[in-house]
């Protein structure tokens, strides 16, 4: 029989072997929930490492466990049969070894154990159940893993427990877990003595953690999804769940929002299933007492958890280290532009108009860069919107939404002179009318820099702006003085007149 009291390590530890790896192999990861029962498997950048394949079966083991005691039977055929499933199209894949880790279903159910065996005889795959607490470590380190340096509380909300944990200074703190997931919830009838139950478990739980007067962050697909409503409530205009923030009253307002349009409307309106509609209630219930003993400045949805955790915390110190945003535009630029390592050239050819500019605006400025290339194979015509979709749209962490929206207008800017009758404009409102400037001469500095063709940190052309004097200055060796042209004189003076700066052009 399987022992469920040993956990054996969740990943060999030759996934990351070499210190200095840059690229993933592909890792598979099979996530045993309460509600679901999902493979993930991971590839490209080490440090961001994107998903090459997600499927999730909705299967409810955790449904009537707080009545019986026991995985849901119909439940767990399903969960077996996408378990094995699940090992033909790894073999497919070429990944020879997944790993499988269960959370609190079965954990806490009477024949988790004999489950995890009949997994074992029927399909070969071991599952390792891991407790609460290394629950919640493991969706705190998945949050570190887009969020370098993050400081908050980690809330991750499953289908019938509740985990929490401190993270700050890139570190995971105090770790805890409670029975307050919605399929615990839902079996208790009264809303009255369910508010008292949620009550009695978070009353006192702030004397477990040091003050968390900033921010929640939250993992889990109730979260996502009641994120997914509030966007439809306000009309956000970019629908990534990744680093969108809510502040503490929208808690109130999403309140007000469903009672006026009926569970059954939104799950149309949001393209949610009927699984898993049923459990925003119950969430919100939680998410105003959580809200309410941490006193939150702002929340934040978190579309990495346990299965990214599992990663981060066999990557070595030095990749933890690493800006993840720049290592998966790195990545993106190896594979995808005409001449990998352009990137750096072109940054440094650009820096100098933002040489006042804090370390958040340099890493974005760094990141357009590198990616101001990927998107070359796209029509002529289309490039400027294929840059912004690109961007806008990507599986990259360390990003807010604003961040997307710049990134996007600056690689718009990159092929286009304008932003003008594009699609897009809905989504400036998220950014400042002086950010839409930034990447405005970001965008056309850097499409000056390739008509020069800058591809090397050898090149000599410099770009130098006197911001008081309104000069901006060409500086240009031997080879870069035959390669300006009328193109690149046009580039120049359009650049100079978003700086509303005087051109002048000299040698070296």
């Amino acid at each position: 029989m399987q022992d469920l009291a040993v956990t054996p390590p969740l990943f060999k530890e030759t996934v990351f072997d070499d210190p200095s790896v840059r690229d993933l192999s592909r890792v598979g990861v099979i996530d045993i929930g309460s509600n679901s029962v999902r493979l993930v498997v991971f590839d490209g950048a080490a440090r961001s490492p994107a998903y090459f394949f997600n499927e999730k079966i909705m299967c409810g083991l955790g449904v009537g466990l707080s009545l019986h005691g026991r995985l849901n039977p119909r439940g767990r055929t399903r969960a077996i049969a996408a378990i094995e499933r699940f090992k033909q199209l790894a073999l497919s894949m070429g990944i020879q070894e997944l790993t499988a880790v269960a959370t609190a279903a079965v954990r806490t159910a009477s024949d988790g154990q004999d489950f995890c065996q009949e997994v074992m005889e029927k399909t070969g795959q071991f599952i390792a159940v891991i407790s609460g607490e290394e629950e919640a470590k493991l969706s705190a380190q998945g949050v570190l893993t887009g969020w370098p340096g993050a400081y908050g509380l980690v809330c991750d909300l499953g289908g019938t427990s509740l985990e929490l944990a401190e993270i700050s200074n890139g570190k995971v703190g105090t770790c805890a877990s409670y029975e307050l997931g919605p399929l615990k919830l839902m079996d208790i009838d009264k809303k009255k003595e369910r508010l008292e139950y949620i009550n009695s478990q978070l009353s006192h739980v702030s004397k477990s953690f040091f003050p968390q007067n900033n921010r929640l962050f939250l993992v889990g697909g109730s979260w996502r999804a009641l994120a997914r409503i509030d966007m439809e409530r306000r009309d956000h205009p970019l629908r990534v769940l990744h680093e969108y923030r809510m502040e503490k009253k929208s808690i109130k307002e999403l309140k007000y929002f469903i009672n006026d349009h009926g569970l059954e409307n939104i799950a149309q309106q949001c393209s949610i299933s009927a699984n898993r509609i049923m459990f925003i209630p119950y969430a919100i219930e939680v998410l105003e007492k959580l809200s309410s003993v941490f006193k939150c400045k702002d929340i934040a949805i978190s579309s990495y958890g346990i299965r990214e955790g599992m990663l981060y915390e066999k990557m070595p110190q030095m990749l933890k280290d690493r800006d993840p945003l720049i290592e998966a535009c790195q990545f993106a630029e190896a594979k995808d532009s005409r001449v990998p390592g352009a990137g750096k050239a072109l940054f440094n050819f650009v820096k100098p108009l933002f040489s006042n500019g804090k370390e958040s605006q340099t890493r974005l400025i760094q990141a357009a860069c590198y990616l101001h290339d990927v998107s070359w194979r796209a029509h002529p015509d289309y490039r400027h919107e294929a840059c912004f979709d690109y961007i806008t749209r990507a599986n990259l962490g360390g990003l807010k939404h604003s961040e997307r929206v710049f990134l996007g207008l600056a690689l718009l800017f990159r092929y286009k002179n304008s932003h003008s009758r594009t699609s897009f404009d809905p989504l400036l409102r998220l950014l400042s009318s002086n950010k839409i400037k930034d990447a405005e001469i970001l965008g056309k500095a850097m499409r000056l820099g390739v008509n020069l063709w800058v591809t090397s940190t050898n090149s000599e052309a410099y770009l130098k702006y006197a911001k008081k004097k309104n000069k901006l200055s060409l500086k240009v060796g031997e080879l870069e003085k035959k390669r300006l042209g009328e193109v690149s004189r046009i580039r120049l003076d359009s650049l100079a007149k978003s700086l509303k700066a005087e051109v002048e052009i000299s040698d070296v």
